[in-house]
């Protein structure tokens, strides 16, 4: 398994599964839709007033889980960011050619949008015998 397969894997996903800590320490989860960078970058949106956004801006760490049909799933654990400026665009570009209805949202109050860049990454694929599982650190 190599990087750019599991950019081919995430890239298939359109949903994952984030997961965040609250300012009293708090494990919180969010199905949300997502988009990717060859880099592994995860990127999606969110309204500033949401728990996720909350707990972000207060601590980046956080963790993905992505695919759930059968039995393969990456598990990445990153740091969050807002982007700004031409970096934003760079990723709202990204992100909006995955959702189209994406733009939609910018009007929107509160609308943000968070890249997660991976730490580690796990991928497990228990659909073969053995399991292929392979880990990353970035």
């Amino acid at each position: 398994m190599t990087t750019p397969e599991i950019y081919q894997f995430i890239a298939n996903e359109k949903l994952g599964v984030l997961s965040s800590i609250s300012a009293d320490g708090t494990p919180q989860s969010a199905l949300v839709g997502i988009a990717v960078t060859p880099e592994l970058e995860i990127i999606f949106d969110t309204l500033l007033s949401s728990r996720k956004a909350h707990n972000l801006t207060l601590n980046p760490r956080c963790s993905f889980v992505i695919g759930w049909s059968g039995e393969i799933t990456v598990q990445l654990e990153g740091a969050a960011r807002q982007p700004s400026g031409p970096a934003l665009e760079h990723y709202q570009k990204i992100y909006f050619t995955r959702w189209p209805d994406g733009p939609a949202r910018l009007k929107w109050p509160g609308i943000s949008y968070f890249v997660v860049r991976p730490i580690w990454v796990r991928y497990s694929d228990y659909d073969q015998n053995p399991p292929l599982i392979q880990e990353f650190n970035f």
